[in-house]
C-alpha cells in the first residue's frame, strides 16, 4: 500500500480518486495542482497543494505520486507533469481495475487501466499509458510510454505503437502494424496499413491519413 498524492482537479483526477479507494489498496491523502491553477484548497475531502511545494509537505521517501490525465497536447502535457514528478524523486502508482484482464504483463509506472480491458499475453505496456474502458489489446504487442486509448479499441496482435499517440473510441488496428510516433487514429476509424507516419492522422474505414497538422487540443 502507498500513500498517493493525485495531480490534478478534473474528471480524471476525481475519477482516479474513486477507483483508488474503491478498488486498490492506495491511500490518497491529497490533490496537486501548478500553483498558477491552485484556486481551491480542499477537493473531495482533501487538501489540495500546490505542486511546486509538495516535496516539503508530503516527502517522495514516504509518498507517491498519480497523474492520470487525458491526453491534451498528444500526451505531452501528461509526459511533463511525469518527467518533473520523476525530477523531484516521486514513484509514480499504476492502477489497473480489479475487473481488469491481464496476463502477468509488464506495465510499467503512471499507467491507469480501467475495467474491462483485455491485455493478452506477450504485451508488454510503457510508462504514462491510459487505456480507458473495454479495449482489447492483442498478444506480443508493444506499447510505449506517454500513450493513450478511450475506449473500445481493437489493437490486434504483435503491433508496436511508439509514444504520444492516441486511439479514439471504436478504433481498429491490424495485426502487426507499426505506429510511428504521435499517430492520431481517429474514432471508428480502421487502419489496415502496416506501418504510419510520425504525428500523421488517421480517419474513416479503411483509415487513410489526412493533411492537416495535429492541432495538439486532443482530449
Amino acid at each position: 500500500m502507498a500513500k498517493v498524492v493525485i495531480f490534478g482537479l478534473l474528471d480524471t483526477a476525481e475519477l482516479a480518486h474513486y477507483y483508488l479507494e474503491h478498488d486498490s489498496d492506495h491511500e490518497v491523502v491529497a490533490f496537486t495542482v501548478n500553483k498558477e491553477y491552485l484556486s481551491i484548497t480542499e477537493f473531495r475531502g482533501l487538501p489540495v497543494i500546490a505542486f511546486e511545494e509538495i516535496e516539503t509537505l508530503y516527502p517522495p521517501k514516504e509518498y507517491h505520486l498519480f497523474a492520470p490525465m487525458t491526453a491534451k497536447n498528444m500526451n505531452k502535457l501528461r509526459e511533463q507533469v511525469y518527467n518533473d514528478g520523476k525530477a523531484k524523486g516521486y514513484k509514480f502508482i499504476t492502477y489497473i481495475s480489479s475487473k481488469a484482464t491481464i496476463f502477468d504483463n509488464e506495465i510499467g509506472e503512471n499507467c491507469f487501466i480501467l475495467e474491462d480491458n483485455t491485455i493478452q499475453p506477450f504485451t508488454k505496456i510503457g510508462n504514462n499509458v491510459v487505456l480507458w474502458s473495454g479495449n482489447h489489446i492483442g498478444h506480443h504487442g508493444i506499447i510505449k510510454d506517454h500513450v493513450f486509448f478511450t475506449s473500445h479499441v481493437v489493437l490486434s496482435g504483435h503491433c508496436i505503437v511508439e509514444s504520444h499517440c492516441f486511439f479514439g473510441v471504436n478504433a481498429t488496428i491490424r495485426d502487426y502494424t507499426h505506429l510511428a510516433k504521435g499517430t492520431l487514429i481517429a474514432m471508428g476509424a480502421g487502419l489496415t496499413k502496416q506501418e504510419t507516419e510520425e504525428w500523421g492522422i488517421y480517419v474513416g474505414n479503411p483509415a487513410k491519413k489526412i493533411e492537416n497538422k495535429i492541432s495538439y487540443e486532443v482530449y
